[in-house]
């Protein structure tokens, strides 16, 4: 893990933040996600000295991201900052992002191996901040579906599958789609939007037998958009 930026939870609830880690540790299994809720001694609220192991554990060396709930946790998560050396404090961010989603998404973007500009960035889309997307979130491709004539206007190329899982395209397959678009440097899009961008392929709201169109207008994008197709025709390895 220790090439990959961490990720902390600071919640006033030690059930919400260890949730969180629960729930983000089902798509990013080999990053450090790190709860660090509630105060010393069980009750509602922050404690410093749980947010400074906190942050330790999870910066391996890479770097590490915060992610906090309400307004004093920002504050014990910022004094926890203060304390660190120098040299630490400049890799550790705290990001001004919703929780559950930010969380989320960054840890997708972790899981990749993004550097820690990129995974702000990805937590910061949760919020509605468009800046950094396209560097965080810029490319797409992939092995194995029908060609399909109808795609995206402009598209240089494009393939079409039927989803097959039971549940859907819901978090866990959204984010294995994700984390292989990211693998590759072209622009790809799902149904019209980044494939890049867990929030966004998951605000398709894809049930079984949706259609998938995979596109590109990057004439060197062939590799990427078959991958995606290959692994959506594939089920996510549900199916």
């Amino acid at each position: 893990m220790g090439d990959r930026i961490g990720l902390v939870f600071v919640s006033h609830s030690e059930l919400i933040a260890r949730g969180l880690v629960d729930l983000a540790g089902q798509m990013a299994p080999n990053t450090s996600l790190v709860a660090a809720g509630g105060t010393d001694d069980g009750r509602i609220g922050t404690s410093f000295e749980r947010v400074s192991a906190a942050i330790a554990e999870a910066d391996a060396g890479a770097g590490a991201v915060v992610l906090c709930d309400l307004g004093s946790a920002i504050l014990t998560a910022e004094t926890a900052l203060d304390f660190l050396d120098d040299d630490q404090r400049g890799r550790v961010r705290i990001v001004d992002a919703p929780l559950v989603e930010g969380g989320v998404a960054a840890a997708v973007a972790a899981e990749a191996g993004d550097d820690l500009e990129t995974v702000v960035a990805a937590a910061r889309t949760a919020g509605g901040d468009s800046a950094g997307v396209d560097d965080a979130t810029a490319a797409v491709e992939g092995p194995g579906a029908e060609a399909s004539d109808s795609g995206a206007a402009g598209a240089a190329l494009s393939r079409t599958v039927t989803l097959v899982n039971a549940d859907g395209l819901h978090a866990r397959p959204a984010a294995e789609l994700v984390k292989l678009a990211a693998t590759f440097p072209q622009k790809v899009t799902v149904n019209g939007v980044d494939a890049k961008s867990l929030l966004a392929i998951m605000s398709l709201g894809l049930t079984k037998g949706s259609q998938l169109e995979i596109a590109s207008t990057d004439p060197a994008a062939g590799d990427a958009v078959d991958a995606i197709a290959g692994l959506a025709a594939s089920g996510f390895g549900e199916a």
